[in-house]
């Protein structure tokens, strides 16, 4: 495997399959006793927490009128 000049190298699809690694997951490197390891980033630890929120608001206010009440007049 080859580094390109941007630092990038590509996961093997076996690799990306086995660990479940898709477009815009999230990985990570960790280093135990000199070697590396990568690491695929769950969900508990990404933004998906606000996603589960999205669309949620129930309060039906103009922007304008949530801005005012978080002023100090």
């Amino acid at each position: 495997m080859k580094v390109t000049t941007k630092g990038q190298v590509t996961i093997p699809q076996a690799i990306r399959e086995k660990l479940g690694i898709m477009p815009a997951s999230e990985i990570d490197f960790i280093e135990d006793k000199g070697r590396f390891y990568l690491i695929k980033i769950t969900c508990e630890n990404s933004v998906s927490r606000f996603r589960s929120v999205r669309g949620a608001a129930t309060i039906k206010m103009s922007t304008d009128e949530i801005m005012a009440l978080t002023r100090d007049d």
